[in-house]
């Protein structure tokens, strides 16, 4: 799918790199919305990247991509779709929740399996519309709970994105609509889905309101 930080150790580079980190913020008064003092996704994807000493041409070629799309990534030019940036984890040998940001920090006698809502961490696929909250108060479990909102016209991207396991959800209020095997699926709040096998699918919102659904994974794929 712990102030939070989740140290990253660079075997490579003898370095430890820590995940960012930042208290909830008001608003900002940009059109994106975005909380003050959140790092946006592509910054964070340029910092890891010259940390672990890689070229933007590097990891270009490694997730397949074209060098200008990345530079526009990291400069928040282009929208990052969930599966490009499970692409780019993968390339920088990290999980997609070294992305997510917040105070997850809770009182230890909470800290392994309540996660309050005030200490959710987010992620914000830029551009994209869609934020993620991460629900499990640790992913050394074989269940991994995640919030995933996706704003109206929002989608997953043009591509597939690949289930590694299992994965579940509810849809909590919103339309949700899902591709999978040439079919396409409309969910209402209240309905409810599984994927029993990895395998490819695509979400989309073509609702006029945000499609909140409540998603569980194993094992964990963030």
């Amino acid at each position: 799918m712990k102030k939070f930080q989740t140290t990253i150790i660079d075997v490579k580079k003898n370095a430890k790199i820590s995940s960012p980190a930042q208290s909830p913020g008001s608003r900002a008064a940009s059109g994106e919305g975005r909380p003050v003092g959140e790092i946006p996704v592509g910054r964070q994807v340029r910092d890891l990247r010259k940390a672990r000493g890689i070229t933007i041409t590097e990891l270009a070629e490694r997730i397949g991509r074209s060098v200008g799309y990345v530079s526009q990534v990291e400069r928040e030019l282009s929208a990052v779709s969930i599966t490009v940036l499970q692409q780019i984890a993968t390339a920088l040998d990290v999980q997609v929740t070294w992305f997510f940001q917040g105070n997850a920090m809770a009182p230890e006698e909470e800290r392994d399996f309540i996660v309050r809502r005030a200490n959710r961490r987010k992620l914000r696929f830029g551009g994209s519309g869609i934020e993620e909250e991460l629900l499990s108060p640790n992913l050394s479990g074989q269940i991994e709970m995640t919030l995933t909102t996706f704003e109206p016209g929002s989608r997953t991207g043009a591509e597939d994105r690949i289930r590694k396991g299992e994965e579940a959800g509810f849809v909590i209020s919103g339309t949700l609509e899902i591709q999978t095997g040439g079919e396409t699926f409309r969910l209402e709040a209240g309905d409810s889905f599984a994927f029993q096998e990895p395998g490819p699918h695509r979400c989309h919102n073509p609702g006029s309101v945000d499609a909140v659904v409540v998603w569980v994974y194993t094992p964990p794929t963030y």
